[in-house]
C-alpha cells in the first residue's frame, strides 16, 4: 500500500469514522410482494427497515457524542427502507440506485418512470413505463429526515428540550448504502439481498435531496472505511447551495423543511455556505477523496425562484466558473420545478413540458459513464443576463452583497434559448417556462406557465404568431417535431423509446385543436 493511499484511508477515518465504528447491524423485512414483470425479468419489492450504530465520536456529526447510547456504548438510528429488485438474483445490470426520499416521499419512479401523459409525483411507486427495471437498475429507498421515516438519536440539553441529532440522516443513507453494496450479512446473520449483484452504486436526488447529495460530498460521507459510496450523483433541480441539517433539532419537523423562497428570502443555512459543484469536489478531492462522477440538471424556473445561476457563478459577478472533470451540467429549457397536471391557487395555469425524457436519458448516460467510461453528452446550458431587479425573480440574500441573480435569455416568443431542447420546445405550440403568481406561494413559484399560442391570426390581438402562421400543416408540425427528436436522441438526451413517444403524441394531437394550458403535461 503506498503512502498516499494510506494517507487517504486515514483522513477517510477521521472525518466520519470507520467501517468497524458505523455499520448496520440489522435489517429487518416487512413485507415481499411481486413487483412486476419487465424486459428484464420478474421483480420484487421488500419493505422493512435497518437498524444502524454509530460510535459517539466528536465532531463527526454535531452533538452525536451528547446522545443515548445502546448496552456497547453506541449510539443507535433506526430507518425505513424499500427495495425494488430482480427476483432473480442472476439478472439485473449490476447497478444500485440509492434514492433519497424528498420530504419522506420517494422519488426515483415519479423522476425515471412516469408517463407522458400523467407526471408521477413524489410519492408514486408505481412502475410507470418501467424504465428502471427494464433495464436491470435495482433501486432502494433510504429514509433519513426527522419525523420522515428515521429514528434519529436524541439527547436533553441544558434546558430539558429534547433535541435530535439530524446529522445521523447523513451516516443513514452512507451505512445502508455501503452495506447493501457490500455486506453478505447484517450483524445477526440476516442475508443481505443485493450480496453479489452490485458493483456499482449510483444516487438520486431531487430538489431538498439533491441538495442533500451536495451536502453529504462536502462533508465527507461519501467515504467509509477507505472506500466510496456513492460513484455517480443524479443532482435533478437543486438550485445553488446546501441542506442544513449538521444540527440539532427541537422536531417535529426537519431542519430540511424550508428553503429561501419570496416570502422568506433571507432562509438560513441553504445560500450563506459552499454554492458551486467546483467548491464541493475541491473539498472532496483535499481529502484525498475521488469524486463520483455527477450530472447536475437545473429547470428555467429554477432561475427565477432558487437562485440557480448561483450554482454557476457563485457568489460574485456573472461569469460561469469552471466545472470540475467529473461534473457535467445540463439545462432543460423551458422545464417547471415540478410537473403537476393541476394546482389551486396559482394565477395560470401549471407549466406542461415533460422533462421524464431527460432524466431518462441523462441518467442511462451517468451509469455508461460509470460502467464503461463513456463520455456523456458536454454541459449544455441556457445563456443567462442579470434579472436587474426584476420582481418575479427571487433576490439574492443580504449575506451575498455582490452575488449577481440572473435568469435565462428568451427568444421573441418568450420561450429561453439554449439548454437542452425537447422537441416540444424546439417545436413549441406556446411559452414554455413563464413565472407563476401569486409568488409568496412556493409551490406556485415553482410549477411554472404555459401560455399557448393562438391558433389564428389575430386571435388575440397580439403580434405573436399564430400556430397557423408557424406551420404549413399537421405534417409540417409533426416533421419539425420528428427532426427535434433525432437531435436530442443523437445528442445523448433522448432514448430512442421516449424520442418515438414524442413523434406519437404530436401525430395524434391536431394543433389545430391542441388541449387548452391547464391540461396534462407534456
Amino acid at each position: 500500500m503506498n503512502l498516499t493511499f494510506r494517507a487517504a484511508l486515514a483522513i477517510a477515518f477521521t472525518l466520519v469514522g470507520a467501517a468497524a465504528q458505523a455499520r448496520v447491524v440489522r435489517l429487518e423485512i416487512a413485507s415481499k410482494q411481486p413487483y412486476g414483470s419487465f424486459r428484464s425479468g420478474e421483480y420484487v419489492r421488500w419493505d422493512g427497515r435497518i437498524i444502524g450504530e454509530l460510535a459517539p465520536l466528536p465532531d463527526a456529526i454535531p452533538d452525536l457524542e451528547k446522545a443515548s447510547r445502546n448496552a456497547k456504548g453506541m449510539v443507535e438510528y433506526a430507518a425505513r427502507i424499500i427495495l425494488f429488485m430482480p427476483a432473480d438474483p442472476t439478472v439485473g445490470n449490476g447497478a444500485l440506485l440509492v434514492d433519497v426520499p424528498n420530504r419522506g416521499k420517494a422519488y426515483a419512479h415519479a423522476l425515471y418512470n412516469s408517463p407522458r401523459q400523467l407526471p408521477y409525483q413524489s410519492g408514486n411507486l408505481d412502475a410507470g413505463t418501467g424504465f428502471l427495471e427494464d433495464n436491470g437498475f435495482s433501486t432502494a429507498e433510504i429514509y433519513w429526515e426527522l419525523g420522515r421515516g428515521a429514528d434519529l438519536p436524541s439527547f436533553v440539553d441544558t434546558e430539558g428540550k429534547k433535541r435530535f441529532v439530524e446529522g445521523v440522516g447523513f451516516a443513514i443513507v452512507r451505512d445502508a448504502a455501503d452495506f447493501l453494496a457490500h455486506e453478505a450479512a447484517d450483524a445477526s446473520g440476516t442475508q443481505n439481498p443485493l450480496a453479489g449483484r452490485i458493483n456499482r452504486v449510483l444516487a438520486s436526488g431531487k430538489s431538498q435531496d439533491g441538495r442533500f447529495l451536495k451536502t453529504f460530498l462536502l462533508h465527507g460521507f461519501n467515504v467509509t472505511g477507505g472506500r466510496r459510496i456513492f460513484d455517480g450523483m443524479h443532482v435533478f433541480v437543486s438550485g445553488a447551495g446546501l441542506l442544513p441539517i449538521l444540527r440539532s433539532g427541537t422536531g417535529p419537523g426537519s431542519s430540511a423543511d424550508g428553503a429561501p423562497n419570496f416570502a422568506d428570502p433571507e432562509f438560513p443555512g441553504v445560500h450563506d455556505g459552499v454554492l458551486t459543484i467546483g467548491e464541493i469536489v475541491e473539498k472532496a478531492k483535499a481529502r484525498g477523496e475521488i469524486p463520483p462522477k455527477m450530472m447536475l440538471i437545473n429547470s428555467t424556473v429554477d432561475y427565477y425562484s432558487l437562485r440557480a445561476s448561483l450554482g454557476r457563478t457563485g457568489a460574485k459577478g456573472t461569469a460561469d466558473l469552471p466545472l470540475p472533470d467529473n461534473v457535467r451540467m445540463y439545462d432543460v429549457a423551458g422545464a417547471s420545478h415540478v410537473t403537476v397536471p393541476k394546482i389551486a391557487g396559482c394565477k395560470l395555469p401549471p407549466g406542461r413540458l415533460d422533462w421524464a425524457p431527460v432524466a431518462r436519458a441523462t441518467f442511462a448516460r451517468l451509469d455508461q459513464w460509470i460502467a464503461t467510461n463513456a463520455p456523456p453528452p458536454a454541459t449544455r446550458l441556457m445563456p443567462l443576463e442579470p434579472a436587474n431587479g426584476n420582481p418575479t425573480v427571487l433576490r439574492a440574500p443580504k449575506n451575498l452583497p455582490d452575488a449577481v441573480i440572473q435568469i435565462p435569455r428568451r427568444d421573441a416568443d418568450g420561450n429561453p434559448i439554449g439548454g437542452v431542447r425537447l422537441p416540444d420546445l424546439a417545436a413549441p405550440l406556446g411559452v414554455h417556462g413563464i413565472q407563476n403568481e401569486p409568488l409568496t406561494s412556493f409551490s406556485c413559484s415553482l410549477v411554472g406557465a404555459y401560455a399557448p399560442f393562438p391558433n389564428a391570426p389575430g386571435a388575440t390581438g397580439e403580434k405573436t404568431l399564430s400556430l397557423a402562421e408557424r406551420y404549413k400543416d399537421q405534417a409540417d408540425y409533426v416533421n419539425r417535431i420528428r427532426s427535434a427528436a433525432r437531435e436530442a436522441e443523437a445528442a445523448g438526451f433522448l432514448l430512442p423509446e421516449d424520442a418515438a413517444v414524442i413523434v406519437n403524441s404530436a401525430a395524434e394531437t391536431p394543433i389545430s385543436s391542441q388541449p387548452p394550458a391547464d391540461s396534462a403535461p407534456r
